[in-house]
């Protein structure tokens, strides 16, 4: 008799083509010999949620009524759990799970698993990800966290991350790339992708150390936590 699996929720659309990345590195985290060996996905992936950047830097409309909107459809599509691709949207985090019953994963803590011994972290992701201190308040002092300076957000990863919303992938390329390198060059041992627009564009190897895709951690652990259900659920019933 085959046991129901969990089914895992998708909270997306922040942007489109990062949804449709977490879900492929979804799919290749997942230990399967048979398409019936993965677990059932819901994606709802919508991109009309409000702005997160504009929203924390008081132009644009708070985010959290749409977020809860879309975490409610998905309990009531029947996820068990949910995982929502996007670092900013996190700082939403507390407030979600105070709006439903269901488990939220945070990116932060995917991250914090691939760490290890690292002391010096660089981090790049979008302004407020960064102003807001969302990985170093998760994650704490155990590491000494560098980000890009201003100048090289200006430049390079703010209009990096615009380039990939835009489909402009060369250009969005380039721009990240450069501003990894100056971070590698500060001394970091290894380097957080913390938007999930940037492992679209940056590639292992654009910088000369380690690079953590926050995106594919997030996935590994969402494949950690429903294999736990999962795993859970069989012991119940036999």
């Amino acid at each position: 008799m085959m046991h129901r699996l969990p089914r895992i929720g998708i909270l997306g659309g922040m942007g489109p083509l990062a949804t449709a990345d977490f879900l492929a590195k979804l799919t290749h985290a997942t230990a399967a010999t048979r398409d019936q060996d993965h677990f059932p996905v819901t994606v709802e992936s919508a991109p009309q949620i409000p702005d997160r950047v504009a929203a924390l830097e008081g132009r644009g409309e708070d985010p959290l009524p749409a977020l809860l909107a879309v975490a409610q459809r998905l309990g009531r599509a029947g996820c068990d759990l949910i995982a929502m691709p996007c670092n900013t949207a996190h700082l939403w985090h507390d407030a979600l799970c105070a709006g439903t019953p269901l488990p939220v994963l945070h990116i932060a803590d995917a991250v914090a698993g691939h760490l290890g011994g690292a002391c010096r972290v660089g981090l790049m992701g979008t302004s407020a990800t960064l102003r807001s201190g969302l990985y170093q308040r998760r994650i704490g002092n155990a590491h000494e966290w560098l980000l890009p300076t201003d100048d090289d957000m200006t430049r390079y990863v703010m209009p990096g991350v615009a380039a990939v919303k835009r489909n402009q992938m060369a250009e969005a390329a380039e721009l990240l790339r450069l501003a990894a390198i100056s971070l590698a060059r500060r001394g970091i041992d290894v380097l957080v992708l913390g938007c999930t627009e940037i492992p679209l564009a940056l590639r292992p190897g654009d910088a000369s150390v380690p690079m953590i895709d926050a995106t594919d951690a997030l996935a590994r652990a969402t494949i950690a936590a429903a294999t736990c259900l999962r795993d859970r659920n069989h012991g119940r019933a036999g």
